[in-house]
This record gives C-alpha cells, structure tokens and sequence, in this order.
C-alpha cells in the first residue's frame, strides 16, 4: 500500500489557521449554520466475523434502489460536506486528504461545501429521490436524525462490506450500532459531535459547576447561563441530570424535561437559548456556564485560558454526522472506497487535528500524536473508555413524535 504522505501544517500552523478561518469568517464552523435541527481485500477474516463484531452481513436487510455502477469508468465521486468541515493547505485552496486519496487511486473528488441545514437540504434532495432519480450526488454527509429518516424512507443504498474493510475493522465501539442503523448497513459516522458543559472559569468567580442542576438552580448564575436551540442537546442533557435515559424516555419523561427547562427561563436562570453564537456569549463572560459543543470547546480552550469544559456525573449526548449513498449515486464503488479510506488511522489523523471533533476510528491516537500531541490526548476529540462509557444516544424518532416535541420545544425557546 502507497505511504500516505499529506503536506502537513504543524500544530501552530494548523491552530493560527483555525483561529484565522473563525475570525476572517465569522466563526462559520460546521455547527455555527445548522439551524434545524480504497477497495481492497475483506479483513478479519470475512462476512462470519462482522457478524460476530455486531455488524450484519450484506442482504440481511432491504437497500434503496441503486443504479448502474460507473465507477469502474469513471473515476470520479461527487461528495457534498458541511462548510468548514474538511482540512485545507495554508492557501485554503487545497484539501490534502481528498488529493492524497485521487494520488493513491485516480478518482477525482468533486468536493462541494453545499450543506448549510439539515432540513434545507433535506428539501433540496427530496424531490429527485421522491422521484427515484439521481440527485448529482455520491455520497453526503447528514446529522443523525435525517440519516436515520433517509434510511426509513429507503432512499440510501446499503454498503458493501468487502469495500469498507478498514471501516469496518476500525469504527469506534462508541458508534457501532445506532438504534437507526443498527450495525451501520447503511452509512458511517464522518465525526462524532459531543455535547458538554462548557464554562469561563473568570466569570465563575469561584462558584462551583459540576451538572446541569448546578446550571439551572444555582441562585448566584442566575442569567448567565445558556442552553442550546438543538433539541436534542438541551433536552437530551437535562434528561441525563434527571436520572433518564435519552435512548429510552416516554413522553411523560420529555414533558418533565421540557417543565425542568421552562422553570429557568421563568425564572430568568437561562439567559437565552443559541445556536453556536455562544461561543461569543461564554468568551465574554456574558455566560458564565452553558451547553456546548465539544468541537467548539476545543478552539475556544485554545485561544482563551479561562475556558474549560466538563462532563457531568450523569453523562453526556454524542450524535454523529454521518456518510451515506444517495439512491440512484453513479459511483457507488468509489464512494465506497473514499468512506474506507478515511477509516485508514493517517487520514483520519489528518483530519481529526485539523477540525477537532470526536474522531471516530479506533487506533488513531499515535497518528495524531504525530501531528499534534495535544490533540491526540484530548478526550474531546479521542475519547478514553472511562469517557466512551459515559456517552449517550438520543433515540430515534417517530414522525409523529419529532413533530410534537419540535413544537413543544419552539415553544420553550420561543422559535
């Protein structure tokens, strides 16, 4: 196999472009828009042990509908990311990564920062894959909960594992089986997204923050603190703080939740509810504790030495944005390969130190070592087995439960 060999930033290169990209860009990072919401032999010795691994083996389970695979003529692949979302050289003009990947097997990658919303593009796809035609698109990266209703819908095609088998040798125990795909037949996480407790330790003063029962009844933070306009996140933690499992709650524990949360803004506890705008809320001070972003975290920790993170007792929530194949994609095979590709432990490194979300490929660490030794041991992008065990899943949902506990939700924040 070729030695992967990127043009690689150093770690002050890669953090002074960082901070650069987020001033010059007005902190347009993968969650600061979202509003709603290879080839190879097969490893470990065939179909038997992804079974036994708790990952099915091709046919188990109904595909969407493919089309004819172009990939051996055509050696292309279309691939729509979110914004910010993917490693670039100094210039900003190159993704190092996607160009060793075309170096190593000759498929150009047609790579489109075109994914500003879940929902939005959800509209933009919904017609042609309603209609059973191809959306331009081989592979897209989805949240979670649209990933999980593309499936339910049979409107991705399912994987083949003898193209995947460095993913399916190395994708972290963390994010093996989603209730919405158990197994991942049809898609792999691209990151993991986690949800944490972020705090300006300036703006604290002294006051001790250690859940988010410390956020919502603590007299002396009393409008300083705030909660994420993400549904899940918010009510997905203050679930963990009630003793209730986010993968497994009724509705009565959902209004409880919501009850919990309307109590503080009554109050005046919760200072608001944002998007990734409080990134500039917790900075200033004018937070003094919130719900954040693990990603987010990271950055901030970087530039400002008052802020700092922490999981609670009780745990906290991972989604994952996740690859998939649209129906009717052209270039299956090479989508294939590219998801594969970046289960190799370099690639991932590559990518893992420079947008530093929760890297979801097993045996990485010393690769990102390499690049930047902090990183590498930061659990908020490697997550050690004591952290793994406390993250949990929000569960899937109904049609008809998404829509009433949307609702209930806009009404809390006030959407």
């Amino acid at each position: 196999m070729e030695q992967y060999e990127p043009d690689r930033l150093t770690p002050p290169q890669a953090a002074a472009m960082r901070r650069s990209l987020r001033n010059g860009r007005a902190a347009m990072t993968r969650r600061s828009l979202l509003r709603a919401s290879a080839g190879g032999a097969l490893t470990l010795g065939g179909l038997g042990a992804l079974s036994a691994c708790g990952i099915p083996a091709a046919g188990k389970t109904e595909g969407g509908t493919s089309a004819e695979d172009h990939s051996a003529k055509e050696k292309t692949v279309s691939f729509s990311n979110w914004t910010e979302y993917m490693d670039v050289d100094e210039a900003g003009k190159h993704h190092p990564t996607l160009d060793t990947f075309t170096e190593r097997t000759g498929i150009k990658v047609k790579y489109t920062e075109d994914i500003n919303d879940n929902n939005e593009f959800f509209g933009k796809i919904k017609p042609q894959l309603a209609a059973g035609q191809e959306t331009g698109r081989d592979l897209v990266v989805l949240t979670d909960w649209l990933a999980a209703r593309l499936i339910r819908l049979g409107w991705v095609q399912k994987l083949d594992p003898s193209n995947l088998p460095h993913a399916y040798a190395n994708l972290s125990g963390q994010f093996r089986s989603p209730d919405w795909d158990p197994g991942r037949a049809y898609s792999y996480p691209w990151q993991g997204i986690s949800t944490v407790i972020a705090y300006n330790k300036k703006a604290l003063d002294g006051v001790e923050v250690k859940s988010v029962s410390d956020l919502l009844d603590n007299p002396k933070l009393k409008g300083r603190v705030g909660f994420l306009t993400e549904m899940r996140d918010s009510i997905g933690m203050t679930l963990l703080d009630m003793g209730k499992d986010p993968g497994k709650f009724t509705d009565d524990d959902y209004a409880a939740a919501i009850a919990r949360l309307q109590k503080g803004v009554d109050s005046g506890q919760i200072r608001r509810f944002t998007g990734n705008d409080y990134t500039s809320d917790i900075t200033s001070g004018d937070f003094a504790a919130c719900i954040a972003w693990a990603g987010d975290v990271v950055q901030l920790k970087a530039d400002s030495p008052d802020i700092d993170f922490l999981i609670p007792d009780s745990g906290y929530l991972t989604s994952s944005d996740n690859m998939l194949i649209p129906n009717k994609a052209r270039h299956k095979t090479n989508a294939e390969r590219l998801i594969d590709y970046y289960y190799e432990p370099r690639p991932a490194a590559e990518l893992a130190a420079y947008i530093n979300y929760v890297c979801p490929v097993d045996g990485v660490k010393d690769e990102l070592a390499k690049i930047d030794e902090d990183a590498a041991n930061n659990p908020l992008i490697i997550p050690d087995k004591a952290m793994q065990a406390k993250s949990h899943a929000f569960r899937s949902l109904s049609a008809e439960e998404e829509t009433a506990y949307e609702a209930q939700f806009a009404k809390l924040t006030g959407a």
